[in-house]
């Protein structure tokens, strides 16, 4: 976290690497595996054990209840949130030939394309950013779908070969965003990280996490969301679709005029509102019944084959 050193000279932040569940299985798509905090858990065993005063995740596989005794500390600046396209022949998302294989691990981004382009081939794929994109280069695959904030984080920009907008692929919930957990007591290190706060990022993804809460959905549901600042106010959009991308409910709502320039607990509160409020008007309008089909069907992703 040189970041945190950089804005307090007197802290030394020593790194302690640990592999998550979701880190460890890579063989098998993300909602064969199923549970919630499969990258999060031994992460959140090491803060409650006292091996580490924070925990920097990914906010989008972050759940959005903690367990107790932790908390979401402080949400720096966020990153470009939306997916990209990367084609081995530089081929754009409407170049790409029928029957194209496309990869991707993730039922948000699969579910979206199939409705996108029905005639794509839509492949499970795990692992780290280079061994996707080594798949890529093998030949296994014609494009991959990856987040634009990893790729920048890693310096890998060039890659990329097209940017989908929001109304395109609607990002996942969190998506660019870093979240920073740490123990509710740890009064030393919470005023620390609070150095790192950004306050527009913490109102957008806590609209979205109140959604994806309200809705009781994780990363075995596609649901997408995505909450921006629109002249004063705050918007938030949402879509929850079925895996195979037949059937769609989404929305956009509006928080109250000034929204956008609410601080501080009003800001939160307000956000938190509009993501339930979202999220009712969802179900309203259908999205109740496309998640309660979901726990009946397979996952769309066949599972691996024995060699």
């Amino acid at each position: 976290m040189a970041e945190l050193e950089r804005v307090n000279h007197s802290v030394r932040v020593e790194l302690l690497t640990l592999r998550t569940t979701g880190d460890r299985v890579r063989s098998v798509p993300l909602p064969e595996i199923g549970g919630k905090g499969l990258f999060t858990k031994e992460l959140e065993d090491a803060l409650r054990s006292g091996r580490a005063h924070f925990a920097v995740h990914s906010l989008k596989d972050l759940p959005t209840e903690l367990p107790e005794g932790l908390t979401l500390a402080c949400v720096p600046v966020r990153e470009d949130p939306r997916d990209v396209l990367i084609s081995r022949d530089g081929k754009h998302f409407a170049e790409l030939p029928r029957q194209a294989r496309v990869g991707t691990s993730s039922l948000r981004r699969s579910a979206q394309l199939k409705r996108l382009r029905p005639d794509l081939r839509i492949k499970p794929l795990r692992g780290n950013l280079q061994t996707r994109l080594r798949k890529l280069r093998e030949g296994a695959l014609d494009a991959i779908v990856l987040a634009a904030a990893g790729l920048h984080r890693m310096e890998l920009g060039e890659q990329i070969t097209e940017y989908f907008s929001s109304e395109t692929l609607c990002p996942a919930v969190g998506q660019g965003a870093l979240g920073i957990e740490a123990r509710a007591d740890d009064t030393k290190t919470l005023e620390l990280l609070d150095a790192l706060e950004d306050p527009g990022t913490r109102v957008a993804v806590t609209a979205e996490r109140a959604l994806l809460q309200h809705l009781g959905g994780g990363c075995q549901v596609p649901i997408a969301a995505s909450a921006h600042r629109q002249d004063d106010r705050l918007a938030l959009t949402a879509l929850v679709i079925r895996p195979d991308g037949s059937e769609l409910v989404q929305g956009t709502e509006l928080g109250p005029a000034g929204s956008g320039n609410l601080e501080g607990e009003a800001a939160v509160r307000m956000a938190e509102a509009l993501g339930r409020q979202t999220a009712e008007r969802l179900l309203a309008q259908g999205a109740a019944a496309i998640l309660a089909s979901l726990a009946q069907q397979p996952s769309p992703f066949p599972a691996p084959q024995s060699p």
